[in-house]
């Protein structure tokens, strides 16, 4: 575009939006805080059509995460897992690369009940989170927030310039307005509790 061009645009927008009066800016957004934040999270992550999974609090969480892998369909028999997981996290299935793995396994740094959003890092491990079909997700219960701006206010001081926000698995309806899940990202997107 031309810096013409460029000129002549900016001037029409401009005029167009002269007579409209300015709108003031709403501040802070009002939700009220959820009674049970987890419970909350659950209702709104699942509308979406993401899974919830509890582990069983008398296994140990990595092979409870083992067997709950090898009873999807199809059998998970590989996986990718984000560095930011604990060795006690991990499932003991083979590490294979993402675009071949089963499952991704990553850490949530914390999720909004709000939203039924889980808050992940966006940086060195967005192939584990995008590329296997099956995207399975730690949550910590302690690092579920009422609201996504507490979630985002409780990384205020190591907020990365991107993050990402994942609120069920993927979909996409630009075509023919139908939707379809699992075109740009995960079909299956699990957010587990241990």
């Amino acid at each position: 575009m031309s810096a013409g061009a460029r000129e002549r645009i900016m001037a029409r927008v401009a005029r167009a939006t002269a007579s409209r009066p300015g709108v003031p800016h709403p501040g802070a957004l009002v939700t009220l805080p959820a009674e049970d934040a987890v419970d909350a999270f659950v209702k709104r992550f699942t509308i979406s059509g993401g899974e919830v999974a509890r582990a069983d609090p008398e296994r140990p969480p990595g092979e409870w995460l083992t067997g709950f892998l090898r009873g999807l369909e199809p059998q998970v028999m590989g996986v990718a897992v984000g560095p930011d997981v604990p060795p006690e996290l991990r499932p003991g299935l083979p590490a294979v690369a993402a675009a071949h793995a089963g499952a991704g396994i990553s850490m949530a740094w914390s999720a909004a009940a709000d939203t039924g959003s889980l808050v992940l890092p966006s940086t060195g491990t967005r192939a584990v989170q995008l590329l296997p079909p099956v995207h399975v997700v730690w949550v910590p219960a302690a690092r579920v927030f009422a609201r996504l701006e507490d979630a985002l206010r409780e990384l205020e001081a190591e907020l990365p310039a991107a993050l990402g926000l994942h609120s069920g698995p993927s979909k996409s309806a630009d075509i023919g307005r139908t939707v379809v899940t699992g075109v740009h990202g995960p079909g299956r997107c699990i957010a587990a509790f241990s």
